[in-house]
Order: structure tokens, then C-alpha cells, then sequence
């Protein structure tokens, strides 16, 4: 079942909802049914052995990298 992050209209609270066929949208906070759905980034999943990108990592002389860099 999917888990979508939805944030209330009238008290801005923000929620995270496990969305079944059956689920009522509701505020958590004030049970207002007036949600926007918020765009969330996807949830993936890793293989063991580590991350897929840790093959091509610089060696840790190498210093610092920048954004996303599997030492950090």
C-alpha cells in the first residue's frame, strides 16, 4: 500500500497517509477532509553489497565531494 504525505488546508499540518482502497482523508490534527497532496521524492530499494554508486566513489585522499558522494 502506498504512503503519500498530504498537508491540510485549514490548520497547514502535514501527514503522512497509508492509502488504502478504502482510506477517508483526514487531517490528523483537525479531521479536515481539505488535503493537497504533496510531491514526494520515491522511496528505492538497495541491493546488498552497498550502494550502486560506490564503485565509482574517489578514494577517501581525495578529500571532500560534493553533493550526493557516497562518503558523506
Amino acid at each position: 500500500m502506498p504512503i503519500f504525505e498530504y498537508k491540510c488546508e485549514e490548520c497547514g499540518a502535514v501527514s503522512e497517509i497509508l492509502v488504502r482502497h478504502d482510506t477517508k482523508l483526514e487531517c490528523e490534527q483537525c479531521a479536515s477532509t481539505k488535503l493537497d497532496k504533496l510531491i514526494s521524492a520515491p522511496a528505492g530499494h538497495v541491493k546488498s553489497g552497498g550502494l550502486p554508486m560506490a564503485s565509482s566513489c574517489p578514494p577517501p585522499q581525495a578529500g571532500p565531494c560534493g553533493p550526493g558522494c557516497c562518503r558523506m
